[in-house]
């Protein structure tokens, strides 16, 4: 064992506890171990269980989440295909799970239903700087009245609206910059920022995950987010444009981290382009959404007649029993390829609009893909040979499955260690090849 100082970095997910060990002065992973997430009772005894089994006296830990249910966010914006839509983007970006999205000026009826999709966090958006200001000040009155609604919102709009909206809405509100300051030009950093902050400070503890300020006081951030910050980094270890594909039980995530062709901020689409992004596809898991993973397949022609009968009855078995351990090769052949369907319509909702041809590394993650020795490597393969779905498949990439879980730790790592995390990185990209 190391004498070393030694970091312990945690995901804690709704249903497993991730924890690995690193040594901070080499940036060497000294151990790994994993724990069912304890929501029913309090989050820090799976986390604290998972730590024991790596038998090691941490100088530090650092934990994300996305234990009960993680960060529900609603975007309240002007139009459905400009502020609304870029509201979503920075969201997905900021680690939240869209709950709920609406435009236009909030009536009693919008506002209700709003309420009733129970979101953590509102971020309200609305005008260009300079643009329109008459939806984004109407829509803040709005929510300063709604009884039924008294969670923190974040203000990412119009600039000149920005300190009457903030006036309105009181101290449960937070400014950040415009999402959308210019038609075309995404600005997700700032209300990323302080989404992050807001999720810290509000939600972590109003979800009762523990008690005690303890597990408050070792949450970096949701763990999509900080896994999008490792992305990002990951794309500077390798020198050009990163595809990640994290297929789980409930959903299917896609990160990518890819430069503007003219290396301009700018795209032609109204909304703007992240550059730097995240979908999720909440119909897309190979457990609680399985039956979504076969509808979704067969609108996608991926499936042929004979095959979508048996896969859907399988899949109903699955999400009917989330907590299914595949303990023979029939099953583990039906999670594979639950696994290739949902990564592949997963990539192409989330290619279509993105120019991926420059990716040079294609990463894979979820339990399917590491427990499950052959899976990574096929499901992969049948990601980039997908020349029928509706985008350009990477011209020439190399592939790797996250099988060590060594991205959430790079992104935990990634501000108090960067050097650290960048050798968590390169471990992961030397296990790369090409197919």
């Amino acid at each position: 064992m190391t004498a070393n100082p030694v970091a312990v970095a945690a995901d804690v997910g709704s249903t497993f506890t991730k924890v690995v060990a690193v040594d901070l002065a080499t940036g060497a992973l000294v151990g790994a171990a994993a724990h069912p997430t304890t929501v029913d009772t309090d989050v820090l005894h799976g986390l604290d269980a998972a730590i024991a089994d790596l038998g090691v006296a941490p100088s530090r830990v650092d934990v994300c989440s996305s234990a009960g249910g993680g960060l529900r966010l609603a975007v309240v914006g002007n139009e459905e295909l400009v502020t609304v839509a870029a509201g979503q983007r920075v969201a997905l970006s900021a680690g939240a799970r869209v709950v709920h999205a609406t435009a236009g000026p909030l009536d009693r009826t919008a506002v209700a239903t709003l309420a009733a999709n129970r979101p953590d966090v509102v971020l309200l958006v609305g005008g260009t700087d300079g643009g329109d200001e008459e939806v984004l000040r109407h829509n803040a009155a709005a929510l300063a009245k709604a009884k039924s609604l008294r969670v923190p919102i974040v203000v990412a709009g119009n600039i000149d609206v920005r300190a009457d909206a903030l006036t309105l809405l009181g101290p449960r509100a937070v400014g950040a910059e415009n999402v959308l300051p210019r038609i075309g030009e995404l600005n997700p950093d700032p209300a990323r920022a302080v989404i992050r902050d807001v999720f810290l400070r509000h939600v972590i503890g109003g979800k009762h995950l523990s008690r005690g300020r303890r597990f408050a006081s070792l949450v970096r951030g949701p763990t999509p987010d900080i896994v999008l910050t490792a992305v990002t980094r990951l794309a500077t270890v390798v020198g050009g444009d990163v595809l990640v594909v994290d297929v789980g039980g409930a959903t299917t995530d896609v990160y990518s981290a890819i430069e503007p062709p003219d290396g301009s901020p700018r795209s032609d689409d109204v909304s703007g382009t992240a550059w730097h992004g995240r979908t999720v596809e909440g119909d897309l898991g190979v457990r609680a959404s399985a039956p979504g993973i076969v509808d979704a397949a067969r609108r996608e022609r991926l499936l042929d007649g004979a095959e979508v009968g048996p896969l859907l009855a399988a899949a109903q078995r699955r999400a009917a029993e989330p907590a299914m351990t595949a303990v023979d090769e029939k099953d583990r052949e039906v999670d594979i390829r639950l696994a290739e369907l949902a990564a592949m319509v997963a990539v192409r909702r989330h290619a279509r609009g993105r120019d991926l041809r420059r990716v040079r590394l294609v990463v894979g993650s979820g339990g399917v893909l590491r427990h499950v020795p052959e899976a990574g490597e096929r499901v992969l393969r049948r990601v980039l040979n997908d020349h029928a779905g509706g985008w350009a498949p990477p011209e020439s990439a190399r592939i790797v499955v996250d099988s060590l879980y060594l991205l959430a730790p790079a992104g935990l790592l990634a501000e108090a260690y960067p050097d650290v995390s960048v050798t968590l990185l390169t471990a992961l990209v030397a296990d790369a090849h090409r197919i």
